[in-house]
């Protein structure tokens, strides 16, 4: 089970690239190589929740009370060893209007993320295949076109002979996609608000943090 690894992916601002949209989009990655132990520990914890009274199905960053939002941040710091983030960063003022269309936009930015980290991943020797488990994409009635174009991007992007898969999940499914939510939520308020007490609890953790575009005629960082 050591020779897969997992990467969970999350995003956090909007598509909304008019001025009441988020001045950010992130998007970030979560890996990990089985057994998870921070997914143990969010799992035990979980529990203790129902125990104690809380109807909680899942962990949501943005939803979940303080107390529980602290707690988790907590559970993922104790095993920052076992996970690493990389993530990028859009300041969507800077994206060409050819690339704000949703079905553009999304593949293009989770291509180049992709294209970062899964050489990497595969470069280590010790990794025969990774496996990419997304969020639902948000955008529902545009759904199955986005996830169409993802393959078609990274098609082209990726260099042949990568062993990788991809699955969109509901977060729900699966505790990393969870933490992915906790991780890409706390970088998102960094750069959206400037708050950087749970960011400073991942940051350890953190691989890459790039921005994609810096200018409007920068295709990448």
């Amino acid at each position: 089970m050591n020779r897969c690894a997992y990467i969970f992916l999350d995003e956090a601002g909007n598509f909304d690239f008019s001025a009441t949209g988020t001045r950010y989009f992130v998007l970030t990655s979560v890996g990990m190589i089985r057994p998870f132990p921070a997914a143990m520990s969010m799992d035990d914890y979980k529990h203790h929740c129902l125990e104690y009274g809380l109807d909680i199905e899942y962990f949501h960053c943005y939803r979940d009370n303080k107390n529980v939002r602290g707690r988790i941040f907590n559970l993922i710091s104790s095993h920052i060893d076992s996970i690493h983030i990389d993530c990028l960063v859009v300041e969507k003022a800077k994206v060409e209007p050819k690339l704000q269309e949703d079905k553009h936009f999304y593949p293009e930015i989770l291509g180049h993320l992709l294209k970062l980290i899964l050489p990497a991943e595969l470069d280590t020797g010790k990794v025969e295949k990774v496996i990419v488990i997304t969020d639902k994409i948000p955008v529902n009635k545009k759904r199955a076109a986005i996830e169409s174009a993802v393959s078609t991007v990274l098609h082209d992007m990726l260099p042949s002979g990568l062993r990788y898969r991809i699955l969109h999940h509901q977060s729900r499914s699966h505790y990393g996609l969870q933490i992915a939510d906790y991780c890409c939520w706390a970088i998102f308020r960094k750069w959206q608000t400037g708050e950087r007490v749970w960011y400073d609890l991942i940051k350890p953790a953190l691989r890459n943090e790039l921005e994609l575009f810096h200018t409007k005629s920068q295709q990448y960082y």
